[in-house]
């Protein structure tokens, strides 16, 4: 049984990488021709993220929801975690979620066969294919981050949002979930994310709380204050 937590979960996405290049070699192909809908003027970077955090907590809380009536909040927290590690180890994955060039079913039956072979839980197999289907799958990070949040305030726990220029150690993760439980006085579970754009130090969000320590942020800073003395 393939679990997202072996790295060899690559290799069960030979049909998305199959799915990407005959779509990639196909007469024609055009990435704007088989986007869902116009583009009209920009769009707005924050409006799209707010957009996609929206989508993805609608589909969060029915997942939740159908996962505590049928008493499987642990099968459905193991396949999150099964699928955030899948996400982060593979290329094809991501690929596969966020390109237009892969058609609607072409997409379905990558993602579905993908749950399969890493045993996902029934609703979160069925919920990614209902995506797939209506072109939703780019928010599944998202969709990711929301559960989480749910089965921690089910157990009484926060989720802290961590991201981070390289990937934390174990004893780093530990010591920072220890650090913010103190702090907020609630357990703390940290779901963390890399971006290499960082350079280093680290962003921290719990709950409507930010904590913004990272290299790029004071670059950031020390630019607008070096535009306003120019």
């Amino acid at each position: 049984m393939l679990r997202g937590g072996d790295r060899s979960v690559t290799s069960t996405l030979i049909l998305a990488t199959f799915c990407l290049t005959k779509a990639l070699n196909a007469p024609g192909a055009c990435i704007c021709s088989t986007l869902p809908g116009p583009i009209v003027g920009r769009v707005d970077v924050s409006e799209a993220a707010s957009i996609s955090a929206q989508i993805a907590e609608r589909y969060a809380t029915a997942i939740f929801e159908i996962a505590k009536e049928n008493k499987n909040l642990d099968g459905l927290e193991s396949s999150v975690n099964d699928l955030a590690t899948a996400l982060a180890d593979s290329a094809d994955l991501r690929v596969l979620i966020h390109s237009p060039l892969i058609s609607r079913a072409d997409q379905g039956a990558a993602i579905t066969e993908i749950a399969k072979k890493m045993d996902i839980a029934p609703v979160m197999r069925k919920s990614l294919a209902l995506m797939a289907d209506k072109r939703r799958l780019f928010v599944l990070p998202q969709l990711i981050r929301a559960l989480r949040a749910l089965l921690a305030d089910e157990r009484g726990e926060m989720t802290a949002d961590v991201v981070t220029a390289k990937a934390l150690t174990k004893a780093q993760s530990e010591k920072l979930a220890a650090t913010l439980t103190e702090r907020v006085g609630k357990a703390v579970t940290i779901n963390a994310t890399v971006d290499e754009k960082l350079i280093g130090g680290l962003v921290v969000k719990v709950g409507s709380k930010m904590i913004d320590t990272s290299i790029r942020s004071k670059l950031d800073s020390l630019q607008n204050a070096m535009k306003e003395v120019g």
